[in-house]
C-alpha cells in the first residue's frame, strides 16, 4: 500500500490531506461541545441543522465547480479554498451564538465543496494505473481513519490543558500545512475541457450521467446506507455520553475513536480483499452489517440500563467504522472506471453532491428524533433508513458488474476522440461497444 507514496506529487497530496483532517477533527469535536455550551440538551438538535446547512452548501456548490474548474489552474483553486478554510476556522474561535455556527459553516463548508471534488479528481490524473489509484484509496480512507482515531485523542488531551475553543486554531493550521504542501507540487493540467450549452446544462451533464450508470446508482444507494451509520455518530456522540450519560468531554473524545478504530482496520484489509473480491459483494455486505448494527444498537439502548450503555455504545461505534469504510472506499474506483479523463472532475463533483443528499437526509432524522424521541428512537430512524440503501443497493446495481459495460453517446459528435477509441478497441476484439449500443433504457451511460 506504502508503495504509491514514493510518488512525490502523490506523497505531498496525501500530507497535505492528513494535516487538514487533523485540523478538521479537532472542530468536530470542538464544534459538537460548542453546540453543547450554547444549546446544551438540544445541541443533537442544532449539530444537525448545522450539518444540514453543510450538506446544502455541498449540493449546491459541487455541480458549479464540476463544470467551471477547467478554466482555472488547479493548484491557485485548492490553495484559495484552503485559505478561506484556515481563516473561517479562525473565526469559531469567536462564536457566542447559534446563527454564527450557522453562517460560518455554510462559508466554511461553501469551500470545502470547490476544494474536495478537485482535489479527488486529480489523483487518478497523479496516479493513472488502476492498480496504485486502488493503493491511493485506501491510504485515503486510512487518512480519515487516523484522523478518527488521533484527532479525538489529540483534542482530549489537548482540552486537559486548554478550553476547547482554542482547538479551532489547531484546524487553521492544518488548513494552513495543506495550503503550502499543495504549492510545493507540480500537478498534472486537466484534461477537462470547456463544454458547451447554458449554465443548466454544463452544472447537470456530470449528475445526468452519474444517475445513468447503473453501479453509480447502487454507490448511491450504498451511500444512503453509510450517511444513516455516520450521521448517528457524529450528531449524537455528544449527547449520548454527555447528556444522556453524563460523561465528561475526554469520553466523547474517545467514543469517536471507537469509530475511528474499527475505520481503520477496515481500510488496511481493503486493498487485498478487493484483489479478490468484487466492489459491490464487499460494499453490499457492509451495508447490510451496518444496518443490523444499528438495529442491534437500537434494541440494546432500550432493554439494557444506564450501567451497560457506554460500552454497548462504545462497541456499536467500532462496528459501525469497521462497515462504514468498507461501504464508502471502494466507490473511488467505481468513479474512475465510469469516466474519462476529459468527464472526471463532472463525475467526482456528481458524486460529491449526490452523496451529500444522503447526508442532508440522514444528519436532521438522527439529530431532531434523538431530540424528540430519545436515543433508542435515533437509533432505529437510523436503522431503516440503512435497510432502506442496502436494500436499494441490491435491487438497482446489476450482479457480475463488468469493468466495461455497453453505452451510448448520442450526445457526441461522429468525430469526438472517445468514439474514436470505442471503434479501436472494437477491432482489437477487447470489447464491443458502438455509438448505437445500449446497455438500458438510459440514453447516456458511460462505464
Amino acid at each position: 500500500m506504502l508503495d504509491v507514496l514514493a510518488n512525490r506529487t502523490y506523497r505531498h497530496l496525501f500530507l497535505a490531506q492528513v494535516i487538514a483532517l487533523v485540523g478538521t477533527g479537532l472542530a468536530t469535536v470542538a464544534l459538537g461541545l460548542l453546540a453543547f455550551e450554547i444549546a446544551g440538551a438540544n445541541a443533537g438538535a442544532v449539530l444537525g441543522t448545522a450539518m444540514a446547512i453543510k450538506m446544502v452548501a455541498y449540493i449546491g456548490v459541487a455541480p458549479v465547480v464540476g463544470a467551471y474548474t477547467s478554466r482555472l489552474p488547479r493548484k491557485a483553486f485548492l490553495v484559495a479554498m484552503d485559505v478561506v478554510r484556515g481563516l473561517v476556522a479562525l473565526t469559531l474561535l469567536f462564536v457566542d451564538q447559534i446563527w454564527q455556527i450557522y453562517l460560518l459553516i455554510f462559508i466554511l463548508q461553501s469551500a470545502s465543496a470547490g476544494f474536495t471534488p478537485t482535489f479527488q479528481a486529480t489523483i487518478p490524473d497523479v496516479l493513472p494505473d488502476e492498480r496504485d489509484y486502488t493503493r491511493a484509496l485506501s491510504l485515503s480512507r486510512l487518512a480519515y481513519d487516523m484522523e478518527s482515531l488521533a484527532s479525538p485523542v489529540l483534542a482530549a488531551a489537548l482540552l486537559g490543558i486548554m478550553n476547547f475553543h482554542w482547538l479551532f486554531s489547531g484546524t487553521a493550521i492544518g488548513f494552513a500545512g495543506s495550503a503550502l504542501l499543495v504549492l510545493s507540487v507540480t500537478l498534472p493540467r486537466t484534461a477537462a475541457k470547456a463544454q458547451p450549452g447554458g449554465i443548466y446544462d454544463k452544472t447537470t451533464r456530470g449528475i445526468r450521467q452519474y444517475l445513468g450508470t447503473p453501479r453509480l446508482r447502487g454507490l448511491l444507494a450504498v451511500t444512503l446506507a453509510a450517511a444513516a451509520a455516520s450521521a448517528m455518530v457524529i450528531v449524537n456522540t455528544p449527547v449520548l455520553v454527555r447528556g444522556a450519560l453524563g460523561l465528561g468531554q475526554s469520553e466523547v473524545a474517545i467514543t469517536l475513536a471507537a469509530f475511528g478504530g474499527g475505520s481503520m482496520i477496515a481500510a488496511l484489509l481493503l486493498p487485498r480483499l478487493l484483489d479478490h473480491i468484487s466492489d459491490r459483494s464487499i460494499m453490499i455486505a457492509a451495508a447490510a452489517f451496518m444496518t443490523a448494527v444499528l438495529a442491534l444498537l437500537t434494541v440494546a439502548w432500550a432493554v439494557t440500563d444506564a450501567s451497560h450503555h457506554w460500552p454497548i455504545i462504545f462497541l456499536g461505534w467500532f462496528a459501525l467504522g469497521l462497515s462504514y469504510a468498507a461501504s464508502v472506499t471502494p466507490g473511488g474506483r467505481l468513479l474512475r472506471r465510469s469516466s474519462g479523463a476529459e468527464n472526471r472532475p463532472a463525475l467526482f463533483a456528481a458524486q460529491f453532491a449526490l452523496s451529500h443528499i444522503c447526508w442532508l437526509v440522514a444528519y436532521p432524522l438522527a439529530g431532531q428524533v434523538g431530540a424528540r424521541a430519545g436515543m433508542d428512537a435515533a437509533l432505529g430512524a437510523s436503522a431503516v433508513l440503512a435497510l432502506v440503501g442496502t436494500t436499494l443497493a441490491i435491487r438497482i446495481w446489476p450482479q457480475g458488474d463488468p469493468d466495461v459495460l455497453a453505452h451510448r453517446h448520442d450526445d457526441l459528435p461522429p468525430d469526438h476522440p472517445h468514439l474514436g477509441d470505442l471503434i479501436e478497441q472494437n477491432m482489437s476484439g477487447s470489447y464491443s461497444l458502438s455509438r448505437n449500443t445500449e446497455y438500458d433504457s438510459s440514453p447516456l451511460l458511460h462505464d
